[in-house]
């Protein structure tokens, strides 16, 4: 059974169950399968577009509004809020969106309807007034393989790149990660991370929903706010990542009955540091539970879990996905040794949009069978415990953000001053990774770091904005003038 309908079977048989508890108020199974069908027949008399985008908050609007896309045989296309102006437009342009349905206080965050284009027509969900009668709208049978959802991700190129995910792969991950963590209908989970990131996506939207749990919603991370809702709510799953754990830490007054409710604290969307995973253990008695997984498997590929625990380790494999550990020339290495991370299984994409060559790129075929190229560098050991030692590629993961170095290096070099840029990543308890850009200048040419780093604010979100700017007499090439990174990094 498809993920739509297991859903608003839940709505037949529980009408009156609390589906969602978000910062507007509470939302019972029958009023979120209801509202789908109120927003499929305005997507349906607005648009025959097969995209449809959303730009909304952390709430019960973003399954309302995938539901309705859903229902209207509609791919979703969730927007990252927090990109810049010019990569937002891309994502609109690039994905043929012509409608997006949103809200008003994130049209104001990302600055206003103006950062829109013109052609795109606005859903304002906050202005709408339902009809005293909804419409009843049957689901429709979708093909397993037909995309549900295009998620966009930084590419190598600098560019987003838009990761079709199918209805078949999100099940498949979303019934593989119930089974393989034990998670049931009485479980209250607590979701704190944005629903445009496929683990807000799969874990703390289609998951809870599925089970016909509730989940409890916050539009913002304020430490002491979801305190406050564990206190509140009780929650027994609650999934973040590292450096949202760290700043809960930072709570003076933070105490382990506070969190006692949590019997799943899971952490994932980039390495959890040793130093964050002790003081949770020592002074809330809670235990992270770290996973693993890529926008492009859906995207849990493995998880720690109560009963299946190993410290230092992201855990085993969800049912369903396989693994390889493999040298330079695609060999598979022995139990224990470092390789690549090849990754097969039905929660893995069917490819990126609108880009074969990547797509090609991103695959490998070994034994007839194709597995993607996660680029991370890890080991599996004898037990079956998979664990993230390196990374291939040269993304940066910012609080749980990827960001590709030439994202940020195609900024600093258009300022006129400078000659060539080098962004690389340093480890930082609270976000991850931060970004640190080394700069050539042009001869004769004058720029502090006050100037370039202004710059990059001015150009760049935040979170991609380099905490550091460098000036160095030259940077370090290789005999053809390739900049070696890992002498900037020593």
């Amino acid at each position: 059974m498809g993920l739509l309908n297991q859903i608003l079977r839940r709505a037949v048989r529980h009408p009156l169950r609390t589906a969602v508890i978000d910062d507007r108020g509470t939302t019972s199974y029958l009023r979120l399968a209801l509202g789908s069908m109120v927003l499929a027949r305005l997507i349906r008399e607005t648009t025959s577009n097969p995209h449809v985008g959303l730009l909304l908050p952390t709430s019960a609007a973003t399954p309302m509004a995938i539901f309705a896309a859903w229902l209207e045989r509609r791919t979703v296309i969730p927007l990252n809020f927090l990109l810049s102006r010019e990569e937002l437009r891309y994502v609109i342009d690039h994905g043929g969106i012509d409608t997006i349905l949103t809200v008003g206080p994130l049209l104001d965050f990302i600055g206003g309807e103006e950062v829109i284009p013109g052609h795109v027509r606005l859903i304002r969900l906050d202005r709408l007034r339902p009809p005293r009668i909804p419409p009843i709208v049957l689901p429709p049978r979708l093909d397993p393989q037909s995309i549900a959802a295009i998620l966009y991700t930084s590419g190598t190129s600098g560019k987003p790149k838009g990761v079709m995910l199918t209805h078949d792969n999100l099940r498949c991950n979303v019934f593989g990660a119930i089974r393989h963590a034990g998670l049931c209908t009485e479980d209250v989970f607590l979701g704190v991370l944005p629903q445009f990131h496929s683990f807000g996506l799969t874990a703390l939207t289609l998951a809870p929903l599925a089970l016909g749990a509730r989940v409890i919603y916050t539009a913002r991370f304020i430490p002491r706010k979801v305190v406050e809702l564990i206190r509140e709510h009780r929650p027994g799953v609650f999934i973040a990542i590292p450096s949202m754990y760290n700043a809960l830490l930072s709570l003076k007054d933070i105490q382990p009955a506070d969190l006692a409710s949590i019997r799943m604290a899971v952490s994932g969307g980039e390495p959890l540091p040793a130093a964050v995973f002790d003081e949770c253990l020592q002074r809330l008695n809670l235990r992270l539970l770290e996973g693993y997984g890529l926008t492009e498997t859906s995207p849990v590929v493995s998880w720690c879990t109560p009963a299946q625990f190993r410290r230092g380790t992201v855990g085993r494999l969800l049912p369903g996905v396989s693994v390889k550990i493999v040298d330079d020339n695609d060999r598979p290495v022995p139990p224990g040794h470092d390789g690549e991370i090849l990754i097969a299984g039905p929660n893995v994409m069917k490819g990126y949009y609108k880009d074969p060559a990547q797509t090609d790129l991103a695959f490998v075929r070994i034994a007839g069978r194709r597995y993607f190229r996660s680029g991370d560098i890890g080991r599996l050991d004898s037990a079956g415990f998979l664990s993230i030692t390196g990374r291939k590629k040269e993304m940066l993961i910012i609080a749980g953000e990827n960001v590709f170095p030439r994202e940020i290096e195609e900024v600093i070099n258009r300022h006129p001053a400078v000659r060539a840029s080098a962004v690389i990543g340093k480890r930082d308890e609270v976000r991850g990774e931060l970004p640190i850009a080394f700069v050539e200048l042009n001869e004769g040419a004058a720029a502090d770091e006050a100037e370039l780093r202004g710059w990059c604010r001015q150009n760049l979100p935040a979170f991609k904005s380099p905490r550091e700017i460098r000036i160095v007499p030259s940077l370090p090439r290789s005999p053809t003038g390739k900049i070696v990174r890992r002498l900037l990094q020593a």
